[in-house]
């Protein structure tokens, strides 16, 4: 959606977006990472994404490490991963000019993202109920701990109240310790990936009837959703998974195995795939061998402590992990356990584009790509995260006609 104005303030993204979300407009009134990173990836998919930011308190990752210069050019680099190719706008909700120009955004817009506490944006006015008044078709999504339904829907939640609610944190770690959080935040990682397909399945149907509807996602749904068989397991044989550290519940060989520079995964259990490791590694008889011949024998947890797991522990212990990728990786599932600077270095990780730079505090910065690869898209540059209210004269210019008088009085009153 072009963007033409003439004011103080950056007139647009130095790119036009492309992809298949041209021309849908997000109203994206969030902060952290669940909401921001859900309306980065309808951004990278071509749609202009406008983040609204309360001016007296804007989004906190502003302030997150890592940064990116020093003094009052200093920026963050975690802000701008998950903000890129936005537009940014400052406006004061809770003011009545501030409620006012947000419905008149409203009604240009297809898509509005929030992640407050469920009741938030209602005391506003701003609530769904409210808000499909001034546009039926709007799709509506609203992120949070514990969803909009439900008697825990009022509590503050974040990514560890997922993990913790959901069962996921009770399920990692090592047999015997404490539970472990998983190393990332999981939970709103995967909340802000279900809420962009919920998204996308509300405007396809709104583009079908004309009716918009609210996209409700939980983190701790979004949690308890990644815990693989551990329901089945419990509402069937009342099993209760607990943490199995780098083992499956019941397929072996799958999980960690040390070699001559670090770590590798293996998960050659089926019996095509352990026969042919067997002959990788010079031992064909293994895989007729009367004690580890089928795979359910090779997953009987003695059998695997006692015989497969040092016959592998054998074999990788004489290679480092990019031989053993480069001997056995292109015929069984075995790939080098990576740190993240071996990742980033990784050239099929490059082909992917699943690095790419984006502009930071006037330097290319690489940080994390798309991994929704459209045979019909074509790459396009990346734009930096805006700063606080950087686009203020495009979007309300362009898009709501506003005079520079009546920007000015804005700025004077602190609604932008």
């Amino acid at each position: 959606m072009p963007l033409n104005v003439d004011g103080n303030e950056t007139a647009g993204p130095a790119s036009p977006r492309t992809g298949p979300l041209t021309g849908i407009v997000v109203l994206d009134v969030t902060r952290v990472v669940a909401g921001p990173f859900c309306a980065m990836i309808l951004a990278d998919m071509g749609a202009t994404v406008i983040k609204i930011e309360n001016p007296k308190d804007p989004d906190y990752t502003r302030t997150f490490p890592p940064m990116v210069n020093e003094g009052e050019s200093q920026t963050s680099a975690f802000y701008a991963q998950y903000n890129r190719n936005k537009l940014g706008v400052s406006l004061d909700l809770r003011s009545a000019d501030g409620k006012e120009i947000f419905k008149r955004l409203v009604r240009k817009a297809d898509i509005l993202i929030e992640n407050f506490r469920p009741g938030v944006m209602d005391k506003f006015g701003l609530g769904y109920d409210d808000l499909k008044h001034e546009n039926p078709r709007l799709v509506y999504a609203g992120i949070s701990g514990f969803g909009r339904t439900g008697p825990n829907s009022r509590r503050p939640g974040y990514d560890n109240s997922g993990q913790a609610t959901g069962g996921l944190w009770s399920m990692n770690g090592y047999p015997g310790q404490p539970p472990v959080r998983v190393g990332t935040i999981i939970g709103d990682l995967s909340a802000a990936l279900y809420a962009a397909i919920g998204i996308l399945a509300a405007l396809r149907e709104a583009e079908r009837t004309g009716i918009g509807q609210v996209v409700d996602i939980s983190q701790q749904d979004a949690v308890l959703s990644l815990t693989e068989s551990a329901v089945v397991r419990y509402t069937v044989d009342k099993e209760i998974a607990g943490p199995l550290g780098n083992d499956h519940p019941f397929v072996r060989p799958y999980g960690q195995f040390p070699c001559a520079d670090g770590y590798v995964f293996f998960g050659g259990y089926t019996d095509k795939f352990w026969a042919i490791t067997c002959a990788l590694f010079g031992e064909p008889g293994m895989a007729t061998d009367p004690r580890i011949d089928t795979m359910e024998k090779r997953f009987d947890p003695e059998v695997s402590e006692k015989i497969v797991n040092p016959l592998l522990e054998r074999w990788f212990g004489r290679y480092t992990k990019a031989q053993l990728e480069a001997m056995a990786g292109d015929d069984v599932p075995l790939s080098a356990i990576k740190s993240i600077d071996e990742v980033i270095a990784d050239p099929h990780i490059e082909a992917r584009g699943m690095i790419v730079d984006v502009p930071v505090g006037g330097r290319d910065i690489r940080m994390l790509g798309l991994p929704i690869k459209l045979s019909g898209a074509t790459a396009a540059a990346h734009d930096p995260a805006p700063s606080l209210g950087e686009h203020n004269a495009a979007v309300l210019q362009g898009m709501l006609g506003l005079d520079d008088a009546a920007l000015a009085a804005l700025r004077e009153d602190g609604v932008i």
